[in-house]
């Protein structure tokens, strides 16, 4: 069952000053001039007075352009979902554009607590954030996700398909839950949430994907039949809809990396990892920061604008085509 939780987003202080005031130059005395009887305010004084107020007009004036437009800002500011949010490479996607001013749905399936710092540190950083609790294997679910974000800012311009989850074992033992299980979550919940945002970001014309692939859908990995299709889908259906979305101004794009530091590489024993590491040419893990920031590039930046139906691997160069 999908829910919805608390939004998040920084305010300015109670009574904090926006708008930096803009000095006046007071005019100098004019020799010569003709003093006011007692009593009276003279010429250069009276100048003086409606001079400031004058300038206490403009300030307010532009004090108020500049509040309208920091208002605007925050308006126009990118609406992105992520999915699968919570942690590992999707906490850092959805870190990076909260950063960067976006209001950011933050998806996730069990971690609530998670994702709320998550939400939080986003706030913290600028940006605005709400989380939503949902299952992308369930199309209900998605449907009630992308309704929350509209409901919230009244539209969607970046969608993040990062969820996924692996069932790995040799294929002669891998089950059919184990099979359906991961295709469910990893292709089919990124083509429902890829054709709800599509439905929105159509209507403004507009509209930035990106689905978070692997390496091993390009590449294959023994053990991994299930999650290699799934991401090798995703690479293909990332395809079909540039092609189909590019009228509309939607670009999609893919996003392969390779091994990521995580939790489970932790756990690695020197052997293992050693191996692996033999197969990569820079000789290290990746990190989430980084698969984030070719993520925001492919999200936000006006450079990226021409890129659509690529799969860029960020793999330290193991796969080199």
């Amino acid at each position: 069952m999908a829910t919805v939780t608390r939004s998040l987003m920084r305010t300015a202080r109670p009574g904090a000053m926006l708008c930096a005031p803009v000095s006046c130059r007071r005019p100098s005395a004019v020799a010569g001039r003709a003093t006011a009887r007692p009593g009276q305010a003279s010429l250069p004084s009276l100048h003086r007075r409606g001079e400031r107020r004058l300038c206490t007009t403009l300030d307010a004036h532009r004090g108020g352009r500049r509040c309208l437009a920091t208002k605007a800002a925050a308006e126009d500011a990118p609406v992105c979902v992520v999915t699968g949010a919570s942690r590992g490479i999707g906490r850092a996607i959805a870190l990076a554009l909260g950063e960067s001013g976006a209001k950011v749905l933050v998806n996730y399936a069990s971690s609530a607590e998670k994702a709320e710092e998550v939400a939080s540190q986003i706030a913290e950083s600028g940006g605005e954030a709400i989380t939503f609790k949902g299952d992308m294997a369930d199309e209900s679910d998605i449907k009630d996700m992308f309704s929350a974000c509209v409901d919230k800012w009244g539209r969607v311009d970046v969608l993040v398909n990062n969820a996924g989850i692996t069932r790995d074992t040799l294929m002669m033992r891998m089950k059919s839950k184990q099979w359906q299980e991961v295709i469910d979550t990893n292709l089919s919940g990124v083509f429902f949430a890829a054709q709800a945002a599509t439905k929105i970001m159509g209507k403004s014309r507009k509209g930035r994907i990106i689905n978070i692939a692997s390496v091993v859908g390009i590449t294959g990995n023994a053990g991994q039949a299930n999650y290699a299709a799934a991401k090798g889908g995703v690479i293909a259906l990332t395809k079909t809809i540039a092609r189909e979305y590019s009228g509309r101004n939607i670009t999609c794009n893919a996003v392969a990396p390779g091994f990521i530091a995580s939790d489970m590489t932790a756990v690695l024993g020197e052997e293992i990892e050693a191996k692996i590491l033999q197969g990569i040419p820079l000789k290290r893990y990746g990190q989430p920061e980084e698969v984030a920031g070719l993520v925001r590039f492919l999200a936000l930046d006006p450079a990226a604008a021409y890129i659509t139906g690529q799969t860029l691997t960020i793999d330290g160069g193991m796969v080199m085509t």
